[in-house]
């Protein structure tokens, strides 16, 4: 597990994790999803009795264990007791023919990881995985 955002730079690589360590969301989408550029996701979440400082999301986004993409999203300092939203924009990199090919016959091969920091230590790893054929 990566204890700081520096070794998660550090490492170019996806580590094999314990698939039960943390939390896991499988998603299913049809294969017009791969050729959008941009998605919007909004994000709520609650802070407890205390405030959160440099709350910052690192999300890696794989086919096959190749890096498709890495998204960094900064949260800032949230107040304690408070409930917040925000809205991601991912923008998404051009994929060849052969790759969304690829992506689309082969559901669950692309995956991803979210690692959740606070003042750049690691609090919260969550995991998925994709489908773009068009059901389950």
């Amino acid at each position: 597990m990566y204890s700081s955002m520096q070794e998660l730079y550090k490492s170019g690589e996806k580590r094999d994790l314990d698939p039960n360590a943390g939390r896991f969301v499988r998603y299913q989408f049809t294969p017009a999803f791969l050729r959008l550029r941009q998605v919007g996701a909004t994000v709520e979440f609650t802070v407890g009795d205390r405030p959160i400082n440099n709350f910052r999301m690192i999300e890696r986004h794989y086919f096959r264990e190749q890096l498709l993409k890495s998204f960094d999203f900064e949260f800032g300092f949230c107040i304690p007791s408070s409930k917040n939203t925000c809205e991601h924009i991912y923008e998404f990199p051009p994929l060849s023919e052969d790759i969304m090919r690829e992506m689309i016959l082969h559901p669950y091969e692309t995956q991803s990881d979210s690692f959740y920091f606070v003042d750049n230590k690691l609090v919260m790893h969550n995991k998925a995985d994709y489908s773009y054929s068009g059901g389950p």
